[in-house]
């Protein structure tokens, strides 16, 4: 609000010249007629201050000219009115000069500093201006999608701003030298970005102010706008670069979740070489794996069109030396080969005689291959086959080796896991075969010691004289002792591999750990006959770890137990109402029995949800292990 009165005070141009007669003889009028009426409440030498506001708004508005006009004006009026005598000049007889001196004084430092106060607001005018014309302009360059087609518009824009008859904004250096055209040069740190033609004969004040405020301005302006260009030019020519990666990726993304479900290595090689025919813009793709006997194997093969039948999966053929595969066999490393010039139409023998045997595809003029190494072992090799005779990019290989070490990757995983459940398998084995060397050893060693050390005890007792009451009654308390050992033992023992399983099969054994348990079980077994004995174990130790756990942690008050093993799969489901919230990662016997459960081929399940129970699901292929 104060900026906006102060721009209207501060005008650009004056007011007409009469009208400030007009003004100065109504002010003075008016302040004669209030010393007038405040003669009374002061002295006449005291009211001289009545003038200035007068003297202040016209030299303020109107200048020195007219503000010294009318402080003579009000002198002359307040000597002649109120200093005595009155009604006659007495300003050069008398010290009455004096207020007509302030007049002056005042009058002329008002004005001077309207004069400043005007050619700052003058400038300020133009800077602004300068700015919103340059804001306009920054607007116009930098939203422009091509700079050179916007140079005319901003141009003719920076004219009307400036009010010039014609400006002209070219990239680089002026084209034509023209006497009535002046150039200034646009640059960014020392580099020709451009030159603004403006007029010849430009005053001197309109020349230095393009010189010194318009050039700059618009240097920075365009330099920006060029590197928003060469930007949005550099984004445009990696638009498809970047498309390009973002399917490889996907691509790659998607053969990756494949090796990470743990697929067959099968699939895996048949969806790397149809994504990455599609990557590399391939015509033919195969996966291929060396053998010791010099040939190799077509693991999986993929084809842009369905010119021919595939070959076969699985299907071997010798090396060729000449051939790509036997060259990558024989360096390790990426390769290519290609056509010889004039060749086109006939495929070339050392680059592509892989497709004799697979394809036969007389149109193909280069391949690519890369090694597929598996735990420093170079397990094969993946091709590219392409038709024509033109060169592919450089990067083709680096695209290509993502895929092989995909591959690899798989064939690793596959080893790995082919291994860990052999291992899994070796580690139950062993130890069922020493639960039950444990169990023979405690039923034929120990436990038949201890039945004989009871006999013998009960015979010495029987045969201590009666006088030896004392005698006689601690042999009794060893035998008892004695026989509580041998009952602790069985147990043990019953625990280690129970009899009852081997002799009577997996129902009478889960009924007898049902009638055990601390927690009533409500059991439900459905047994087709006799399972594999590593099945019963199983299914044995899986219910009997369950019911242990519940006793110990879960604060249930019902375990239920129901075992099918009719079919092909022994299916367990335990559940119990305690409190839940098991973590069977958290070192739990059911850890051992994870590892038992797969290495017979199946899978478990614990869902233990706080405040509502557990829920432990196992389903054992009859014929795993």
């Amino acid at each position: 609000m104060r900026a906006r009165v102060l721009s209207s005070l501060l005008r650009v141009t004056r007011p007409p010249f009469l009208a400030g007669v007009i003004v100065a003889v109504a002010c003075v009028t008016a302040e004669t007629f209030l010393t007038f009426l405040l003669e009374r409440m002061a002295p006449p030498n005291a009211l001289d201050v009545v003038y200035l506001p007068g003297v202040l708004v016209v030299s303020y508005l109107w200048g020195l000219p007219l503000g010294v006009l009318t402080a003579l004006a009000s002198g002359f009026v307040y000597d002649f009115y109120l200093i005595l005598p009155r009604h006659k000049v007495t300003v050069f007889s008398s010290w009455s000069w004096m207020p007509l001196l302030i007049f002056l004084v005042v009058g002329l430092l008002v004005s001077a500093a309207a004069a400043l106060m005007r050619a700052l607001l003058i400038e300020a005018e133009e800077r602004r201006g300068e700015a919103d014309l340059e804001a306009a302009t920054a607007r116009l360059l930098l939203r422009a999608e091509h700079l050179r087609a916007a140079l005319p518009v901003v141009a003719r824009r920076l004219a009307q701003g400036l009010g010039l008859p014609f400006l002209a904004v070219e990239l680089g250096a002026a084209g034509v030298e023209d006497p009535g055209k002046v150039t200034l040069p646009l640059s960014d740190d020392d580099v020709r970005l451009g030159t603004l033609v403006a007029p010849t004969d430009l005053p001197a004040a309109t020349m230095r102010r393009l010189r010194e405020r318009v050039a700059p301005s618009l240097e920075a302006v365009l330099a920006a706008a060029c590197d928003r260009e060469a930007i949005g030019n550099a984004l445009a020519a990696s638009r498809d670069e970047l498309a390009r990666v973002a399917d490889e990726q996907a691509a790659l993304r998607r053969v990756a979740t494949l090796v990470a479900r743990g697929v067959r290595p099968a699939e895996i090689f048949g969806a790397v070489a149809r994504e990455m025919g599609l990557i590399v813009n391939a015509d033919h793709t195969a996966v291929e794996r060396y053998e010791p006997d010099r040939t190799v194997a077509l693991m999986s093969f993929w084809s842009a069109s369905d010119d021919g039948p595939a070959p076969p999966v699985g299907s071997h053929r010798p090396l060729r030396e000449d051939g790509l595969s036997a060259l990558v066999l024989r360096t390790g490393q990426p390769a290519r080969m290609a056509a010889a010039e004039g060749t086109a139409g006939r495929t070339a023998e050392g680059a592509t005689g892989e497709l004799d045997t697979w394809v036969g595809d007389e149109k193909v003029g280069s391949a690519i291959a890369s090694p597929i190494v598996v735990e420093a072992r170079l397990w094969g090799v993946v091709i590219a086959f392409f038709r024509g005779l033109e060169p592919q990019p450089e990067d083709v290989e680096e695209r290509i080796r993502d895929f092989t070490e995909l591959v690899a990757t798989a064939i690793s995983n596959a080893q790995a896991r082919d291994e860990l459940a052999a291992s899994r398998a070796r580690v139950v084995a062993a130890s069922d075969e020493t639960r039950h060397r444990i169990e023979r050893d405690l039923h034929d060693g120990a436990q038949q010691r201890l039945v004989s050390l009871g006999l013998q005890l009960r015979m010495a007792e029987s045969a201590v004289p009666p006088e030896l009451p004392k005698l006689k009654e601690q042999l009794s308390q060893t035998a008892e002792g004695l026989t509580l050992v041998l009952e602790d033992l069985r147990e043990l023992s019953r625990g280690i591999h129970p009899a009852i399983l081997s002799k009577g099969g997996l129902a009478p054994a889960l009924k007898m750990l049902a009638r055990r348990s601390p927690v009533p079980v409500d059991l439900r077994v459905r047994v087709d006959g006799r399972l594999p004995e590593r099945v019963e174990v199983a299914v044995y130790y899986l219910v009997s770890e369950s019911l242990t756990n519940v006793a110990k942690h879960a604060h249930a008050s019902l375990v239920c137990v129901d075992v099918d093993a009719v079919g092909d799969a022994a299916r367990v489901a335990i559940r119990d109402d305690g409190k839940g919230g098991a973590d069977p990662s958290g070192g739990s016997g059911l850890i051992g029995l994870l590892d038992r459960v797969q290495a017979l081929g199946g899978t478990i399940e614990v869902t233990s949800p706080a405040g509502r129970g557990t829920t432990l699901t196992a389903v054992i292929p009859v014929g795993g292990g």
